[in-house]
C-alpha cells in the first residue's frame, strides 16, 4: 500500500532516511574528497550544505556514512540521504499566471516563459509550471513519473509551447504520439558561427557527459552502446554574420537535444551558459565587438532557443492541430541587434 507523503516531513515514528541523490563513481575516478565530488555533481549545491550533510551523517558511501574528507574511489556508490522525502514530491499549488494558447476538456497548450522550470526538482521547488497547473486545474492525470499533466518538457531557459493532458485518456494518447515521434516540434535557435549548409540533419546518441553531470554529450559510433538515439533536422532562416538563426525540427526528444547537437556540429547556442555559448565564440577581437556581444547577452540573458511550433493529433477528436508562439521579445531584441550589426559590417 502507498502511504501518502507527509508535507510536514517524515513520519515521526519512522527512522527511515530518504535517498535524494545517488551517484556511482566511474572506473577511472581519481581519488577526490567526497564534498568536492558532490559539488561537481549536484546542481545548486554549496560546499557548506554538503559539509553540513556529511557532519549530520547524511552522506553515505557504499551504505556507510562518511566525513567530508573521505576520498571517492572507482565504483564507489555515493548517496545523500535526508529524513524528509525529496521536495519534488511535495507539490504546492501556486497562483502563477499561465499564458494559455488553447484549452478544451482534454488538452491545454501553454506558452512557457523563459526562466520558468517545468517541474519541481533539486533546487527548484516552487514557481514551476506544475505548481501553476495544479493551482489552476483540479485532478490533472499523473504521468509515469507522477507529474500532473506533463507529456513532455522544455528546459528552464527555453521559452515556448507545451501541451498538457487534462484527462487520463489524453495523457495516454499524447504520450504515445511523443513515443512514436509523430508530433511536430519546431524550435527557433540562434547559434554561433555561420552554418555552411542551408539545411541538414544531425544524428548521434545523446547521454550524460562522463565528466560533467550537468551536461549531456554526443557519443560517436564506437560508443554506440551509450546514450539514446537522437535526430535533429535544421534549416537556416537568417544568416547574420557571426551568428545564424535556425529552425530545428525534433524527431526525438532527448534532454538538451538541440543544445547538444548544435554544439556537436560546432554551432553552440548563443548565450547558452551551460554549454559555453556565453563566451564570444566567433567574430573579431575588437573591444567594441566584445561590448556589442555583451549588450546582446544583457538583452537576452539565456540561451537563444524558443519552442515556436507544436503539432499533434487531438486525443479525442482525432483532428490534426498545430500551434505557433511568436518569438519572445528578449530574443527579437537580440536578433534586431545582430541584424543591424551584420548589415553594417557584412552588408
Amino acid at each position: 500500500m502507498e502511504t501518502p507523503l507527509n508535507p510536514g516531513g517524515p513520519d515521526p515514528q519512522s527512522d527511515d532516511l530518504y535517498e535524494h541523490f545517488r551517484f556511482v563513481a566511474d572506473k577511472g575516478q581519481q581519488p577526490l574528497r567526497v564534498d568536492k565530488y558532490l559539488m561537481n555533481k549536484i546542481e545548486n549545491a554549496t560546499r557548506n550544505k554538503i559539509q553540513k550533510a556529511a557532519k549530520d551523517g547524511n552522506i553515505h558511501v557504499n551504505d556507510a556514512s562518511v566525513k567530508s574528507n573521505y576520498k571517492v574511489k572507482p565504483n564507489d556508490v555515493v548517496t545523500v540521504l535526508f529524513e524528509h522525502p525529496p521536495y519534488e514530491y511535495l507539490l504546492v499549488p501556486e497562483d502563477i499566471p499561465l499564458d494559455i494558447v488553447y484549452e478544451d476538456e482534454a488538452v491545454l497548450v501553454v506558452n512557457k516563459p523563459a526562466g520558468m522550470v517545468v517541474h519541481p526538482g533539486h533546487g527548484n521547488y516552487s514557481g514551476t509550471l506544475i505548481n501553476a497547473l495544479t493551482y489552476h486545474f483540479d485532478n490533472l492525470p499523473n504521468n509515469s513519473s507522477d507529474r500532473p499533466g506533463l507529456v513532455h518538457r522544455i528546459d528552464k531557459d527555453t521559452s515556448g509551447l507545451l501541451v498538457v493532458a487534462k484527462t487520463e485518456e489524453a495523457m495516454t494518447h499524447l504520450a504515445k504520439q511523443f513515443f512514436d515521434k509523430s508530433t511536430e516540434r519546431e524550435y527557433v535557435a540562434l547559434v554561433w558561427g555561420s552554418v555552411d549548409e542551408d539545411k541538414g540533419t544531425i544524428e548521434g546518441n545523446i547521454g550524460r557527459h562522463p565528466k560533467n553531470r550537468l551536461q549531456n554529450t554526443v557519443f560517436l559510433d564506437d560508443e554506440s552502446d551509450k546514450g539514446k538515439p537522437a535526430v535533429t533536422h535544421y534549416k537556416v532562416l537568417e544568416r547574420l554574420g557571426y551568428v545564424t538563426l535556425l529552425s530545428c525540427n525534433l524527431e526525438t526528444g532527448r534532454t538538451h537535444q538541440i543544445r547538444v547537437h548544435l554544439k556537436f556540429i560546432g554551432h553552440t547556442l548563443f548565450n547558452d551558459e551551460r554549454y559555453g555559448g556565453d563566451q564570444v565564440l566567433k567574430g573579431t577581437h575588437f573591444s567594441k565587438y566584445k561590448q556589442f556581444v555583451e549588450n546582446c547577452f544583457r538583452v537576452l540573458p539565456r540561451q537563444a532557443l524558443h519552442a515556436r511550433t507544436l503539432g499533434f493529433v487531438h486525443p479525442t477528436t482525432g483532428e490534426a492541430m498545430s500551434f505557433e508562439a511568436p518569438i519572445p521579445q528578449d530574443m527579437e531584441e537580440c536578433l534586431d541587434k545582430w541584424r543591424n550589426y551584420s548589415k553594417h559590417t557584412h552588408g
